[in-house]
């Protein structure tokens, strides 16, 4: 009897602790966190901030700190430019996926990071072809390192064109409107004789001829984009327009390749400008020269613009333009889709102020059609040595109808190119990339003569 009991002691004092120990561990089970939420705080002057769920999905690296959300600008007070202040949106990004198999650190995305941002210069109306361009950007290389990007518009972006191009971007977004003074007529322009051009232009059917627009951004891609306030905090930009293609996987950072190795200027495409927009370009050029020797840089790239030590301009420039093919030297005839990385304190130096100043007074952006192509390829040509000129061969970069497509099969397969080789542009006779490679003794590639004309 008393062993019995006994039993039934013990499997009382059983089931009661067994009871304890469930109820312990149901209440101290943690809860889970709440999904992120999209914040829409309000105006911060003309900017706003977002903040979005991030998404992993299996066989995502490690992703670094979230960067800190910084406002760009406050309202401008009275006495300040609305256009000159920055309207900024920024946003904070979290996910990142490695390409290729790549992952980099956190101590890669912030202590050794270049001070860089992407730049495009868009209106609301682009958004669904800038779109493109940035998933394309996102996917070959931004994932990876999450760097910023600024637009600038001269009038506001709307709320659309800002939540749209901030869900895409890895990195901050920044929205700025240019100010006046750099999309105007400045006062020395005689607008009677700038209107004569721009009939004339347009009765010859010279592309963008009697455009207005055209010419002021031009001219501000030629001497503002990198004084605007949004820009002053960057020391490298990459530039972005609608519409390209980046056809192979990027495994390394173009900013940091840039800086480490002493380059400037960059370009993966080259050809000749439409001469009819450019009569007198490379006049204003020699007065510069003249006026600036302690600018010209020694060992410089002058053999790729003259083909007679600077006389005159053989009308080669380091990007691409868009047009009819029928005429290797009247090849432009179409908008421009210009690729560049290169350093913002060049541009900003004394002696790109120097020779820009020289170029815009003597007022061929509205007496003739000057494009920022030939004027940023001149003044790298001329202000900075040779080696600081770099070609990316393995930015595999499209926007219609031109292609670079790097020359090398093993290449393509290692960096997942989707590119027709046969459509490369580099070694066509309308290209000026063999000029270059001549200029600087480089071996071109196994299969250039596959790619020939």
């Amino acid at each position: 009897m008393a062993a019995g009991s006994a039993r039934i002691v013990r499997y009382l004092l059983f089931g009661f602790f067994s009871v304890m120990i469930l109820y312990f561990m149901s209440s101290s089970s943690l809860s889970q966190p709440p999904l992120s939420t999209t914040e829409n705080p309000g105006m911060h002057g003309q900017g706003q901030q977002f903040e979005k769920p991030s998404q992993a999905r299996a066989g995502d690296v490690q992703a670094p700190p979230p960067m800190t959300v910084e406002k760009i600008a406050e309202k401008p007070s009275a006495a300040s430019s609305p256009a000159a202040s920055a309207d900024a949106l920024t946003t904070p990004k979290q996910s990142t996926q490695g390409i290729s198999g790549v992952s980099h650190s956190s101590a890669e995305s912030s202590d050794e990071r270049a001070n860089a941002t992407f730049v495009t210069l868009a209106r609301n109306s682009d958004l669904w072809e800038i779109v493109k361009s940035i998933r394309q950007v996102e996917d070959r290389f931004n994932r990876n390192y999450h760097y910023d990007w600024v637009f600038l518009n001269d009038k506001p972006f709307d709320d659309n064109f800002k939540a749209v191009t901030t869900s895409l971007i890895s990195g901050k977004t920044h929205y700025g409107e240019i100010p006046h003074e750099h999309w105007s007529f400045p006062n020395f322009i005689d607008q009677d004789k700038a209107r004569k051009v721009r009939e004339d232009m347009a009765q010859r059917k010279i592309i963008y001829g009697d455009s207005i627009s055209y010419r002021h951004m031009c001219r501000f891609e030629s001497g503002f984009f990198f004084q605007h306030p949004l820009m002053k905090q960057f020391e490298w930009y990459w530039r972005v327009e609608p519409s390209i293609e980046l056809y192979c996987d990027i495994g390394y950072d173009t900013f940091k390749y840039m800086r480490d190795h002493g380059k400037k200027y960059s370009f993966v495409l080259s050809l000749y400008e439409y001469v009819e927009t450019i009569p007198t370009l490379w006049d204003s050029v020699k007065t510069f020269m003249k006026e600036h020797p302690e600018h010209i840089a020694e060992d410089n790239s002058m053999q790729f613009l003259s083909d007679d030590k600077g006389n005159t301009y053989n009308h080669c420039h380091f990007v691409s333009c868009i047009g009819c093919l029928q005429d290797p030297i009247l090849t432009c005839t179409a908008k421009w889709s210009n690729f560049e990385i290169g350093n913002l304190d060049w541009l900003r130096s004394q002696a790109y102020t120097d020779y820009f100043d020289r170029l815009d007074k003597d007022g061929g952006f509205f007496y003739e059609r000057w494009g920022d192509a030939p004027v940023h390829s001149i003044g790298a040509g001329l202000l900075l040595k040779k080696d600081e000129i770099h070609f990316f061969n393995d930015i595999a970069y499209y926007h219609v109808p031109f292609t670079h497509c790097p020359t090398g099969d093993q290449f393509r397969l290692d960096h997942k190119c989707h590119c027709n080789p046969k459509d490369n542009f580099d070694w066509k006779g309308y290209s000026c990339t063999s000029k270059f490679f001549d200029m600087n003794k480089m071996e071109k590639p196994v299969g250039y003569k596959d790619q020939q004309d």
